[in-house]
């Protein structure tokens, strides 16, 4: 909940400075930072919370409702953002933005209200230090705000650390997170070449990139939808079909020069990255204890966000220096190794069932 509110102040702010046309690149940098900063907080701190208020047996179906309800938002994004952009500008668009912000900070707040002591409600057998002692009654009682940001610090590198040394222990669970890791830095990162798709090969400008985001999201929804739906049979081996089509994809889609050709494969890759997502993530549900798995997202998330400036800022000098084709063949390349990846997560799996 504090991560919307620290990004939507964050957003609202670059907005204002829009409105009063004084905005620069380096406020959008900042913005951008903060944002990034909590996407990747907030997602592992999401998905650990479906994993603990979710039934094991409605694992597939939550995590498709998630994403549904994620894509539902991007389809309406897209299918607006490019023609609002066009009457109400850049501050427009970051005021809608920052304000949706808000409403997810108040959702949450209908999820879970308040601080729960690790003292109090622990339920799985972990010791803890004076420091951690220390740390949570700072917190309960709100005196010594030192300790408890310095607590809080230590406690957070601890558990990242134990995420990563848990990785390293279960390689089914690597296995799983390393793809996971490569498809959403991909996803992410993509943005890049999307972008110049958009300008310099269809020519379409913000109304045209709009139209691929919606196009990415209707396939996404669809995706979500078929995965709900799978049977244990087929799960694992759509999951690595899903992969190996994005890996595919993205080798032709920067010859597609009409823009119905691109959304349409846009919509591909959705459809791909929804079904190999629900996928991952409900077997890393059914797999890690519940007391691991927000240390365990936070590797993958710090894995992920590694992968995504690498891929970003390569990708900006490839199409920059080279040219976009280029830029979305190394795309490719790292969804071949996913597939990788998820080829060996799945013969893993098969070997556990």
């Amino acid at each position: 909940m504090l991560l919307d509110l620290a990004r939507g102040v964050a957003v609202l702010a670059a907005a204002f400075i829009a409105w009063r046309g004084h905005l620069e690149l380096w406020h959008l940098y900042a913005m951008t930072l903060i944002t990034g900063t909590g996407s990747a907080m907030y997602w592992a701190t999401v998905n650990a919370l479906v994993q603990e208020v979710i039934p094991p047996s409605q694992f597939t179906g939550a995590n498709a409702a998630v994403l549904v309800g994620v894509q539902s938002g991007m389809l309406i994004a897209g299918a607006f953002v490019g023609f609002i952009y066009d009457s109400a500008g850049i501050a427009g668009i970051l005021a809608i933005d920052g304000a949706t912000y808000f409403v997810s900070a108040f959702c949450l707040y209908q999820v879970r209200r308040g601080y729960v002591s690790p003292r109090e409600r622990q339920r799985y057998p972990r010791e803890y230090s004076e420091a951690t002692e220390a740390t949570a009654e700072a917190l309960e009682t709100g005196e010594n705000p030192e300790v408890a940001e310095a607590g809080l610090s230590l406690a957070m590198y601890a558990d990242l650390k134990e995420g990563f040394a848990y990785l390293r222990t279960q390689p089914v669970v690597r296995a799983l997170g390393v793809t996971h890791s490569l498809l959403m830095a991909g996803v992410v990162s993509a943005n890049v070449v999307l972008v110049a798709l958009a300008n310099d090969i269809l020519h379409a400008g913000a109304r045209g990139l709009g139209f691929l985001e919606a196009g990415w999201a209707t396939g996404a929804i669809t995706g979500g939808l078929i995965a709900s739906q799978l049977s244990r049979k087929w799960r694992l081996t759509l999951y690595v079909a899903a992969i190996a089509g994005l890996a595919i994809g993205h080798m032709v889609v920067p010859f597609a020069s009409f823009l119905i050709g691109a959304v349409t494969i846009q919509a591909i890759f959705g459809l791909c990255r929804a079904v190999a997502g629900v996928i991952a993530q409900s077997s890393l549900m059914s797999i890690v204890p519940r007391h691991f798995m927000g240390r365990t997202q936070s590797a993958m998330a710090v894995l992920t966000t590694i992968l995504q400036l690498i891929m970003s800022f390569s990708l900006g000098w490839i199409a920059q220096r080279i040219n976009i084709a280029t830029g979305f063949a190394l795309l490719a390349l790292m969804y071949g190794g996913a597939s990788f990846f998820a080829m060996r997560a799945r013969q893993l799996l098969a070997q556990m069932a």
